[in-house]
């Protein structure tokens, strides 16, 4: 093999699936000399690669965990199933790490031939789950796009529709991509509005990258998902919905430290929960997460509509 760059692949696809290769072994299926074979696992190591030697006649090399994660090398049906996972994470199966898997999916998807990013898409529309009406279902090349824009500062151009439902089209500096209440929002400077937005994802299309660098600014009190969340708060018509929940404040406060809402003590082993909401959707997945019983203070709205779950599930189940 004479190109030394293509060489050194081979050499870590080789040593990442076998758990020990002899040296003379490693060389032949190489092509090259054992004093080739030393040299290509010394810029191993350059890069990072925690290769171990064992010296002897019998001497050979092993691949072993480091202090640092490396690049790794994977074959097709590796990179789809990684793939498939972190588009489930960032739908949100796993609570958490949803724009952490949305970069690290970004990163994957960048660089796979298009015939693996459509069996991706594909797999991926034949087991996800249909979205939650509280959650719009967001596709996850507009994600990945958004995502890299935001990695590299890089202005990005898209159409949108705003709440009165008006179309526009929007030119701005992607901050980041922050997940709340199973919606995804990106946080930008507007270079028309010369002002911080939050923009549903849901609501916006063909989002595409310009080629224009932007210089980051600092997000106003420094945490991207407090600010999109009070935006979201200061934007959005809000309802209150209370509720008596026969529970220790403890335990509802577990819940609502993740959804939303406060808590305070109303004797005994009852507690009142306060939950600021645009819709009813929302208290009802809060109420069912907790699992206790519970009275409806007010509004009168949310018990015909917690009746009308109610019956829905109830005939679900025969």
């Amino acid at each position: 093999m004479a190109n030394t760059s293509a060489r050194i692949l081979r050499l870590l696809s080789l040593l990442q699936t076998h758990r020990y290769w002899p040296g003379a072994e490693l060389a032949t299926r190489l092509e090259v000399s054992e004093r080739t074979l030393r040299r290509d696992i010394d810029r191993l190591r350059e890069l990072g690669y925690p290769v171990a030697a064992s010296r002897g006649v019998a001497g050979g090399y092993q691949l072993r965990s480091g202090t640092a994660m490396p690049p790794l090398l994977l074959d097709d049906e590796e990179a789809v199933a990684i793939a498939i996972g972190l588009r489930a994470a960032a739908d949100g199966a796993v609570e958490g790490i949803e724009e952490t898997s949305v970069q690290a999916l970004a990163k994957i998807v960048q660089v796979m031939p298009p015939r693996l990013r459509r069996r991706v898409d594909a797999l991926h529309s034949a087991t996800s789950r249909p979205p939650a009406r509280n959650g719009p279902k967001v596709g996850a090349a507009v994600l990945t796009v958004i995502a890299q824009a935001c990695r590299d500062n890089e202005r990005l151009r898209f159409s949108y529709i705003d709440r009165a439902g008006v179309p526009t089209t929007r030119l701005v500096d992607p901050h980041r991509l922050v997940s709340l209440r199973r919606r995804w929002y990106v946080l930008a400077w507007d270079t028309e509005q010369h002002d911080w937005r939050a923009f549903r994802v849901d609501r916006l299309d063909e989002p595409a990258v310009t080629g224009a660098r932007f210089r980051p600014r600092e997000i106003p009190g420094g945490d991207a998902a407090e600010f999109v969340r009070s935006r979201i708060t200061a934007q959005t018509p809000q309802r209150e919905v209370v509720v008596e929940v026969r529970a220790d404040v403890a335990e509802v406060e577990k819940i609502v430290a993740v959804t939303g809402g406060t808590v305070e003590a109303a004797g005994g082993r009852t507690c009142r929960l306060r939950i600021g909401t645009e819709d009813f959707d929302w208290p009802i997945f809060i109420l069912a997460a907790l699992g206790a019983e519970f009275e409806v203070v007010q509004p009168s709205e949310f018990r015909d509509r917690l009746r009308a779950t109610g019956e829905l599930f109830l005939r679900a189940s025969g």
